[in-house]
C-alpha cells in the first residue's frame, strides 16, 4: 500500500525536539538521552503513535522509543506528542534494518511489533519484522531476558512468524490467535489504531510474546 505524501513533513520532523535526528550517536547512551536509568522499550513501526504514547502515559517509570520509516505517518505521531508532551518518549525516523547501529547490546528490555507490513512475496521474507533475520538483530540489542511482543491480523504472517522462532533460537511465553477472546492476554492490552479498526470488523488478532530459548523458563 502506497502512503500519501504529506507536503512539508520532512521539514517538520527535522525541526521537532521529540525526534532524535542523529540516533547513531545515541548508541550505548540512551540512558543519558532520557536522563535516568529506567528500562527502555522500543516499538518498530509505530505508525501514528497511539500505542506507544498510551504506554508512555501509563508507565512514566519506563522510557520508550518509537521507530517509523514513513515521514507522512510519523508526522501524525509528532502532532499528537506536541499536543500531549511525554518526557519518557522519543521518536526516530529510520529503517528497521539499522536498529543495531542505534541501540547497543542489552540496551532495551522489550520490543513491540504491531501490525507489521506482511511483505507477502516469498523473496521479501527477510524484510518481515518477525523474520529470523530481524530476530537476530533484536537479539543483539535486548537484555538477556528481554521479550518481543508481536500482534497482527494477518494469519499467514503470524504462521510465518511462528515458524521462524525455533531456527532463530526463540521460545513462546504466550500465544493466541484470537487476542480479544483471550482473557489472560487481554489483561492490560493497549490497542493500536489498526487493532481497533480490525477488531471492530470482527477480525481476530494474533499475538505472541517470546523470549530467547536459552533464557525461557521450563
Amino acid at each position: 500500500m502506497r502512503l500519501r505524501n504529506v507536503t512539508g513533513s520532512r521539514e517538520v520532523i527535522a525541526a521537532c525536539d521529540y525526534v532524535i535526528h542523529n540516533p547513531q550517536e545515541c548508541r550505548g547512551k540512551w540512558h543519558e538521552v532520557f536522563g535516568n536509568d529506567c528500562p527502555i522499550r522500543i516499538e518498530i513501526g509505530m505508525g501514528k503513535g497511539r500505542f506507544i504514547m498510551d504506554l508512555a502515559r501509563m508507565n512514566p517509570q519506563i522510557n520508550y522509543v518509537g521507530i517509523e520509516k514513513y515521514s507522512s505517518v510519523l508526522i501524525r505521531g509528532i502532532q499528537k506528542l506536541e499536543a500531549d508532551p511525554l518526557p519518557n518518549l522519543y521518536f526516530i525516523r529510520m529503517e528497521a534494518e539499522e536498529i543495531t547501529s542505534v541501540f547497543a547490546q542489552g540496551e532495551a528490555d522489550r520490543i513491540y511489533l504491531n501490525f507489521s507490513d506482511p511483505w507477502p512475496k516469498d523473496r521479501h521474507a527477510k524484510r518481515r519484522l518477525p523474520s529470523r533475520e530481524f530476530l537476530r538483530r533484536y537479539d543483539e540489542i535486548l537484555v538477556a531476558d528481554g521479550v518481543i511482543e508481536f500482534k497482527t491480523d494477518n494469519h499467514d504472517l503470524f504462521q510465518f512468524a511462528l515458524e521462524e522462532l525455533e531456527p532463530a533460537g526463540w521460545k513462546i511465553l504466550q500465544m493466541t490467535e484470537d487476542l480479544h477472546h483471550n482473557a489472560q492476554m487481554m489483561e492490560g492490552n493497549v490497542m493500536t489504531e489498526y487493532e481497533e479498526r480490525f477488531s471492530s470488523k470482527g477480525n481476530p488478532i494474533c499475538k505472541y510474546v517470546i523470549v530467547r530459548s536459552r533464557d525461557a523458563a521450563d
